[in-house]
């Protein structure tokens, strides 16, 4: 495994995370006549400006201690 497989296993499941659902599971959930917008129905709600995900970067040596 290469030293960044950590940062990627993060990254997909928080992709997954995100401020989105599908139109028929507002229909099947709200109703015919009930007009939601889709981010209701997920509870974390994730902005790539707003909240970052904290992902530790890797180990790197530090240069001026010779």
């Amino acid at each position: 495994m290469t030293q960044s497989y950590h940062k990627k296993v993060v990254l997909s499941v928080h992709t997954r995370r995100t401020k989105w659902a599908p139109v028929w599971a507002v229909v099947r959930r709200f109703g015919k006549g009930k007009r939601v917008h889709p981010s209701q129905m997920t509870k974390i709600r994730r902005n790539w400006r707003r909240t970052k995900l904290k992902i530790k970067p890797r180990r790197i040596a530090k240069k001026h201690l010779g």
